[in-house]
């Protein structure tokens, strides 16, 4: 796969990865509470059922491009503190992985039927928050040099 067509697939899962995250978190959950319990429980188990199919190929698109991105970089990851880029994206990496196990934590949960609406949301903003911190590195990674 050549290096562009790893750099679409894996821009084009971040947004719809972060699309639906920032969707959820930002737009649905505030207007689920308008919603009856009954209609907010229905909405809820359609739109989980169908995220859940959409985004384990979203995830696999993502990383198995991120890893393909990380095998073109893997000179500057050798030494990951030898310069600023080898840095950032070392720290953009660290990252993603969090973001990983934060969604095989999900799974998780959701299997053990421990997963509550508290919970949910604390892991759903906390991914929002390190994937705007990617979102950062990974244009600083070719901006900031020291």
């Amino acid at each position: 796969m050549t290096y562009l067509l790893l750099k679409f697939v894996h821009l084009a899962a971040a947004a719809f990865f972060i699309g639906g995250v920032f969707f959820e978190v930002m737009i649905l959950s505030r207007a689920a509470r308008s919603l009856e319990p009954e209609p907010r429980e229905r909405l809820s188990k359609a739109l989980g059922q169908r995220a859940r199919q959409v985004m384990h190929w979203v995830v696999l698109a993502l990383y198995g491009a991120g890893l393909g991105l990380a095998w073109h970089y893997r000179a500057a990851l050798a030494a990951p503190f030898a310069s600023s880029f080898a840095t950032l994206l070392t720290l953009k990496i660290g990252l993603a992985l969090s973001i990983l196990g934060h969604f095989l934590l999900v799974v998780l949960l959701m299997r053990s039927g421990r997963m509550t609406p508290a919970r949910s949301r604390l892991i759903h903003l906390s991914v929002l928050v390190q994937m705007l911190g990617i979102l950062f590195l990974a244009k600083a990674m070719f901006l900031l040099n020291w």
